[in-house]
């Protein structure tokens, strides 16, 4: 099988934009692990990416800010629930016509507004959460998240993710694995059965290194990757962020 190679330039939206978000201030967690122990977490017709001998699980805090209605991208920004504080464990894939991607394991989001479109709309499994993004003196991003229900429509607390880092001044932005790790330019999501591939375009990704300062997460257990977050990560990354368009599902796959 032919797989598309890595490229810091997102390949043209076929069918125009759909929706479009910025996303601000991410920290970039990632590990090492064994590709068998991602395989059972993705979609049908899909496999895990590999980079160096090794498939890769991402904890990713950031700021989604200023996103659009699907379909009605004229109206500009939808107020208040277009912009919240995220974090979600990933995966990446590559499908059977060689496309990488990302697979959600889980989406935390502080509107559940968004939380709800979100499931109905594309399947995906974002969960409703207690959040917040602040930024001390030293430039140190502190991202706090507690979900509201194991399943993230409320009730008592579910798991939680603490995130502390610094952003460093090494440019990482042409580092092989920094665009392994981010430059994804579709996501693949099981839908009613079927596996979609949804296309997304930005302008390149500017990367820096990062120092994780703090780290408290039970959303990688949560989402069946148990003693994951006890040892350090492989790679720590940063970006002060980008503007995302999304295109319409290019074509369906049976599950």
């Amino acid at each position: 099988m032919h797989v598309e190679p890595l490229a810091r330039n997102a390949p043209p939206l076929v069918s125009g934009a759909l929706h479009e978000q910025d996303w601000q201030s991410l920290t970039f967690l990632h590990w090492r692990v064994d590709p068998a122990t991602v395989a059972p977490h993705l979609p049908a017709g899909t496999h895990p990416d590999i980079f160096d001998g090794s498939a890769w699980v991402g904890l990713i805090p950031f700021r989604l800010a200023n996103a659009t209605a699907p379909g009605a991208r004229a109206l500009g920004p939808i107020p208040y629930a277009g912009t919240f504080p995220e974090i979600n464990v990933r995966l990446y894939s590559v499908d059977d016509r060689g496309r990488r991607g990302v697979v959600f394991v889980s989406l935390e989001s502080s509107r559940l507004a968004a939380v709800s479109a979100a499931h109905l709309l594309f399947g995906l499994p974002y969960r409703w959460a207690r959040m917040s993004i602040s930024t001390a003196a030293d430039g140190t991003i502190s991202y706090r998240s507690e979900r509201l229900g194991d399943n993230g429509f409320g009730g008592s607390p579910g798991p939680h993710s603490r995130v502390d880092a610094r952003p460093r001044d090494q440019d990482r932005s042409n580092d092989e694995l920094a665009v392994f790790l981010t430059a994804r330019w579709g996501l693949h999501v099981a839908r009613r059965g079927r596996t979609r591939f949804i296309p997304n375009e930005h302008e390149p990704w500017r990367i820096v290194d990062a120092e994780l300062r703090f780290l408290d997460d039970e959303l990688l257990a949560a989402g069946g990757f148990p003693g994951l977050a006890d040892r350090p990560p492989d790679s720590v990354l940063f970006s002060p962020g980008v503007h995302t368009a999304f295109g319409r599902s290019l074509d369906e796959g049976r599950g």
